[in-house]
């Protein structure tokens, strides 16, 4: 018997819908990871990109435990002189959410050349309403279906 190896041609991508309202980022961050690396599949791979599409609405109603609210920190530097930049993770809400989900499954995911491919595939959206909904039709979201993300 022979070992089976995907190819490119054996790669479906599936549509996932999640539902951020009231989950815990880092939970939430490590399923959606999983499931844009392909982890999910019988044919994963790790040397091929067979992960899903993955939209995320109600980034904006994100949680965190305990006191992070306040004390976490997200910083940068801009490359000029004195560019060191800081805001707290409630600064960052209120700029942007998407941005939050977007470093945090980015965290996740694996540090190669695959992972500005896989980025591509996460859709995230402050509020319930997204431009995918005929991907969804009589669906619910994956945080109601999957055992994995819960709230």
């Amino acid at each position: 018997m022979k070992t089976y190896s995907a190819k490119k041609e054996d790669i479906k991508r599936n549509w996932n819908l999640v539902d951020a309202k009231g989950q815990i980022l880092g939970r939430m961050a490590s399923s959606i990871a999983q499931l844009l690396i392909g982890k999910n599949k019988v044919y994963f791979s790790p040397n091929l990109d067979c992960g899903d599409w993955v939209v995320v609405v109600n980034a904006a109603d994100i949680q965190l435990t305990g006191r992070k609210e306040n004390q976490k920190k997200y910083q940068w530097h801009t490359g000029y002189p004195g560019g060191f930049r800081e805001l707290t993770f409630k600064q960052m809400k209120d700029r942007d959410p998407a941005k939050i989900v977007r470093l945090a499954v980015s965290g996740m995911l694996p540090k190669n050349k695959l992972r500005a491919k896989r980025l591509v595939r996460l859709k995230i959206y402050s509020g319930e309403e997204h431009k995918y909904e005929d991907k969804f039709k009589n669906r619910k979201p994956k945080s109601e279906t999957n055992t994995s993300i819960k709230k």
